[in-house]
């Protein structure tokens, strides 16, 4: 069964909105060996409509980038209750009952499905038991204002269990998540 990993930037007060350019002083080779962008664990891509919008936008702007080359070359999951064609070759729609094809999607064989940005799919995930492992790396930063991680779950407590953390030299701390009973 294929796992769904989401990496993402979070300040130190929650917020995880990369519209800001906060994370860039923090960005040396130690942080970029952190970003696992096409390991081989890695047999597809699974993002929200706003995350894939803003993918796009970089494939125009900055079509010499390395995120992008990862991109042209992995099939890419859209969840979008709004979208119903993308125009980007690999990628595809997970709309309708999104809930049963995203379980479709776990079921098939590959490697894992990295959750790239949307904050509010990575929350829509963990409430529904299909998040696998949460990885946060939190620099040390408070921004103030933005998207904040778990925002809008009032009442809703998930356990999680800690399987690593370090300290990089920049201050960034590394840290792995799964829902607790989960076996990793």
């Amino acid at each position: 069964m294929r796992r769904i990993v989401t990496g993402l930037f979070m300040s130190l007060d929650g917020v995880v909105d990369a519209d800001g350019d906060w994370q860039f002083p923090y960005f040396d080779d130690e942080m970029a060996s952190e970003i696992d962008l096409g390991d081989s664990h890695t047999g597809g891509v699974l993002m929200g409509r706003r995350s894939y919008e803003g993918y796009d936008r970089l494939r125009s702007e900055h079509p010499e980038s390395p995120v992008v080359a990862f991109l042209d070359s992995t099939p890419k999951h859209v969840v979008s209750t709004t979208l119903s064609t993308l125009d980007w070759a690999g990628a595809h729609v997970v709309g309708g009952d999104v809930e049963s094809e995203i379980r479709r999607l776990k079921e098939q064989p590959g490697g894992d499905l990295l959750l790239l940005g949307s904050p509010s799919l990575v929350r829509w995930l963990l409430l529904r038991g299909l998040l696998d492992e949460l990885h946060v790396l939190v620099l040390p930063i408070i921004v103030g204002a933005g998207v904040r991680l778990f925002e809008d779950m009032a009442n809703q407590q998930i356990p999680l269990r800690l399987t690593e953390s370090r300290a990089l030299r920049s201050g960034v701390l590394v840290l792995c998540y799964i829902p607790a009973g989960n076996d990793a």
